[in-house]
């Protein structure tokens, strides 16, 4: 079976608590294969506590409770055998603030190979494949490659979240995770990052949580509209910004509140 006829991520019935506080409520979606799909709404709606979920991190705060199911690539994340590692690895996450490992450009790339290969001692031909790949998948290649052995840090704050994303790569994900990933970006900087998940669009499933409606109207492809921990709304984005059918998405796009 085509694995695009199937969601990439589908909950059902997904419910999660901080503690006592209940942050999510019966969330049922189906995320497509290959598009960009972005999670807008009010701070506090639950955006990045879905996020969080779909990989799991969110599990390292000792007083999350959730029920219900999540499925990444037609598997319930939550099943007893499920290693953390491995769906880490297939579901990879970028932060609001671009976070490179204070290593050289090169081993930042290579760190997660590296971690998720330990058998595997990779030659030098091999490394610069690995590195000159992901490098240039973000198009970061061409500025960074007579820099090699720099720290990551030297690097600008949009240079910095591209190698961010870079590191992902070599570990080949399906699902790509942004939290707010141009937060701590200039417009020129958002720029190249939204233009860069144009370019990932297809060979990624890229979920997208961000605080502005326009970055999402630009930057993909269906939006999903939160509200008080419910889906309000799950539409092509072009439809739900110009015809939303809930008076509470409309409120919203429209600036009432939020």
């Amino acid at each position: 079976m085509d694995k695009t006829l199937s969601p990439a991520i589908e909950t059902h019935e997904l419910n999660l608590w901080y503690g006592t506080f209940q942050a999510l409520y019966d969330v049922n979606l189906g995320i497509r294969h290959g598009i960009i799909t972005s999670m807008i709404g009010p701070s506090g709606c639950g955006k990045s506590t879905f996020l969080r979920s779909v990989n799991r991190i969110v599990e390292r705060l000792g007083y999350v409770r959730t029920s219900g199911r999540i499925e990444v690539l037609g598997h319930d994340i939550f099943a007893p055998e499920v290693e953390l590692v491995q769906l880490r690895k297939d579901v990879g996450m970028v932060f609001q603030r671009p976070n490179p490992l204070p290593l050289s450009i090169r081993d930042n790339i290579l760190f997660g190979y590296r971690l998720h290969h330990p058998e595997h001692r990779l030659g030098r031909d091999e490394r610069d494949a690995i590195v000159e790949e992901a490098l240039a998948e973000v198009e970061l290649w061409a500025s960074v490659k007579d820099r090699l052995e720099r720290r990551a840090t030297e690097l600008t704050l949009e240079e910095q979240q591209k190698l961010c994303i870079a590191r992902l790569l070599p570990v080949k994900p399906a699902v790509l995770l942004m939290d707010e990933p141009c937060s701590a970006l200039d417009p020129q900087g958002t720029a190249a990052i939204e233009e860069l998940l144009w370019e990932l669009r297809g060979r990624y499933t890229i979920l997208l949580v961000t605080h502005n409606m326009m970055q999402a109207r630009r930057a993909s492809d269906e939006c999903i509209f939160m509200l008080l921990g419910r889906v309000v709304e799950h539409r092509p984005t072009a439809e739900m910004f110009v015809t939303p059918r809930h008076r509470e998405t409309a409120d919203y796009l429209e600036g009432r509140y939020g």
